[in-house]
This record gives structure tokens, C-alpha cells and sequence, in this order.
């Protein structure tokens, strides 16, 4: 399944519970669908949170999120490497967090360590009507 297609799965199911299949996302990351819901008291929201897995070397390939989807990143385990829009590179551990704006482009998110997997928890906050989430650049 291509990254956009699990993408437009996951809006489409924001209310109806968490997807339980995993799947290539880009060169070399998975992606794992963790939580999908409507947000009650925010008509037309939704919160959509997906695992990214990175094996020791792994990568997405640069990507657009959704001009609605703001997005909280918090790294579960390893180092990621992250740049959102024009920002420099910046590498964050096990435990730290960053966010997204709505419409950022994040051309480098990759592990760190070409011998230790990392994870990855990104949660978005994002228009219960957008298709994609995630659209490669």
C-alpha cells in the first residue's frame, strides 16, 4: 500500500477506531496507524496519530502535510534526524519533541544511527475532510 493510500485510509476512518496494519511510508520507514477519532468539541477535527518505525539507516522520502494537520512529533526510542520547511536539521533523542505547522514541507526525517532502530510517535491534529495526511514531494 503507498503512503498517500494508508494516509487517506486513516483520515477516512478519523472516528471509527485504530487501524491495525502497518506499511512502507517512505524509502525505508513503516508506518504504523496508532489512533484515529473525530474530535467531539472541535467539529470537523480529528486526531490521527501513526508510529514511524526507522530501521538503522532508514528514511522518508521528503513530504507536504496537510494544510490543516498541525502535528506533535515525541521520538519513543533512538535519535531522529528532522527538518521541517527552511529550518536547519536538527537531531532529537529518545524523549524530545517538536511540532509541525499546518502545510509544513519536512524534506529530511531519518534515524540518526546507521545501527540502532528509532521510533517515532506523530500525531495530528488535522481537518476531518483532508484525503491526505502526507503527500510525497
Amino acid at each position: 500500500m503507498k503512503p498517500r493510500h494508508l494516509l487517506i485510509s486513516l483520515a477516512a476512518a478519523a472516528g471509527l477506531g485504530v487501524a491495525s496494519v502497518a506499511t512502507a511510508h517512505g524509502a525505508e520507514d513503516i508506518v504504523k496507524p496508532n489512533f484515529s477519532r473525530a474530535i467531539p468539541n472541535i467539529p470537523g477535527k480529528s486526531l490521527v496519530a501513526v508510529e514511524v518505525l526507522y530501521p538503522p539507516g532508514g528514511a522518508s522520502h521528503p513530504h507536504t502535510h496537510a494544510k490543516s494537520a498541525f502535528i506533535y512529533a515525541y521520538v519513543l526510542s533512538g535519535t531522529i534526524v528532522s527538518k521541517v520547511n527552511d529550518a536547519p536539521e536538527h537531531t532529537y533523542k529518545a524523549g524530545e519533541a517538536f511540532f509541525e505547522e499546518p502545510g509544513s514541507r519536512h524534506p529530511v526525517s531519518r534515524n540518526a544511527s546507521k545501527t540502532e532502530p528509532a521510533r517515532l510517535l506523530a500525531v495530528f491534529v488535522v481537518d476531518t475532510d483532508d484525503k491526505a495526511l502526507t503527500t510525497n514531494d
